[in-house]
C-alpha cells in the first residue's frame, strides 16, 4: 500500500436506518476505520454512468460504536467509482431489475481496477437458493419448480415440507406444510400464482428447533463459530428478522465439511464474503448478496470478524 489511506466504499441501504449493534455493514465500517482506511457511504440509488465512466454519489464517513449518532457524513458528492480502492456491496435483496443494473455499473468499476465484493457478475449468476442446488448431496431433498402438480407430488412423496420463493430474505414467504398437505393449494397460489413463478420445496428438517445455523465463509475459510438462529416458540423460521434468537456455537465437524466443500467454488467466482445456511447438517442456502450475523458472533465470542476479513483483503 502507498502512503495514501486505503479507500473503501459501502454501497448499501440508507445508513440512517440501520441498527448498528447488529448491522454487519457497520461492523465492516468500524473495522475499516480501525485499520486507518478512508470510509465512504454510497447510497443505493446513487450509481450512474457518465460518458461510459461509472460514477457514484458518495460521502466520506466517520463511525463510532454507539446506538445513536453512530455516523457522521460529509457532503454527498458525485465521483468516479475508480476513486475508491474497494467497494463492498451491502444492499439487501430482493434482486430486482435495479439491482441487476447496479451490478452492471459496478462491473465497470471492476474493469477500472476497483475491488468489488462480492464480484458483481457472480451476484447475477448465483441466486442464493438455486446456488445451493449445485451441491445436492449436502442438501435436504429439494425440488424447484413452477408446476403445482410436481410440487404436490413432491409433498406426497416427502411428507412434511418447507416452501419458499427464490427471491425472499429474512424468512419472508416461508411456509411449512404438514404431512396431511393441508393448505398446500393456497400456499402454491400465494407463492407461485398460476404456475408463473418458481418455488423451492425442501424436506422439513425438525432440527430447526436447535437453530438455523449461519456459517460464515470468508476468503474461502469457514469462521470458527456459527450463529444458531433459534426460532421463537411456535415458529418454523429461525431468521433473526423473524424473531429468532442468535446463539454463537463452535462449528460442528459436519458444518466444517459443508463449508470446505463449497469454499473452492465460492473463491473461484470471487465470492469471498459468504454466509451458508445449515439446518441439521444440511445446506439450505448460500447467501452472497449481503450476509449478516457478524455482530452477534463477535459479541458472544470476542472475535473481530470484520477486522480479520478486511486485513486479509489487503494482505493477499
Amino acid at each position: 500500500m502507498t502512503n495514501t489511506p486505503y479507500r473503501i466504499g459501502f454501497w448499501m441501504d440508507p445508513i440512517e436506518e440501520i441498527r448498528p449493534y447488529k448491522d454487519t455493514s457497520f461492523a465492516l465500517m468500524l473495522a475499516a476505520q480501525a485499520l486507518g482506511w478512508d470510509i465512504y457511504y454510497l447510497p443505493k440509488t446513487g450509481l450512474s454512468i457518465d460518458q461510459g465512466k461509472p460514477m457514484g454519489v458518495m460521502a466520506k464517513a466517520r463511525v463510532q460504536d454507539t446506538k445513536t449518532d453512530f455516523v457522521s457524513l460529509e457532503a454527498l458528492t458525485r465521483q468516479p467509482l475508480d476513486q475508491l480502492d474497494c467497494i463492498m456491496i451491502r444492499t439487501d435483496p430482493p434482486f430486482d431489475g435495479e439491482y441487476l443494473y447496479a451490478t452492471q455499473i459496478l462491473d465497470r468499476a471492476c474493469s477500472r481496477g476497483v475491488r468489488v465484493i462480492n464480484r458483481p457478475g457472480a451476484l447475477r449468476d448465483f441466486n442464493e437458493k438455486l446456488f445451493a442446488t449445485e451441491f445436492p448431496d449436502l442438501m435436504p431433498t429439494t425440488l424447484v419448480s413452477a408446476s403445482h402438480a410436481e410440487l404436490r407430488a413432491f409433498q406426497k412423496d416427502v411428507g412434511e415440507i418447507i416452501l419458499k420463493p427464490l427471491d425472499g430474505m429474512g424468512g419472508a414467504g416461508i411456509f411449512r406444510i404438514g404431512r396431511d398437505g393441508m393448505n398446500l393449494g393456497t400456499v402454491l397460489e400465494t407463492l407461485g400464482g398460476l404456475e408463473q413463478r418458481l418455488i423451492m420445496a425442501q424436506a422439513y428438517r425438525p432440527e430447526i428447533a436447535e437453530g438455523d445455523k449461519r456459517v460464515l465463509v470468508l476468503h474461502g475459510v469457514p469462521h470458527s463459530h456459527a450463529l444458531a438462529r433459534i426460532p421463537m416458540q411456535g415458529e418454523t423460521r429461525g431468521n433473526l428478522a423473524a424473531g429468532g434468537r442468535g446463539v454463537a456455537q463452535p462449528l460442528t465437524e459436519r458444518e466444517r465439511e459443508i463449508a470446505t466443500t463449497v469454499a473452492p467454488r465460492l473463491v473461484a467466482q470471487g465470492l469471498v464474503f459468504v454466509g451458508l445456511d445449515v439446518i441439521g447438517g444440511y445446506l439450505t442456502e448460500i447467501n452472497v448478496t449481503s450476509p449478516t450475523c457478524v455482530r452477534e458472533i463477535d459479541a458472544q465470542t470476542g472475535s473481530d470478524i470484520a477486522y480479520e476479513f478486511l486485513k486479509k483483503l489487503v494482505d493477499e
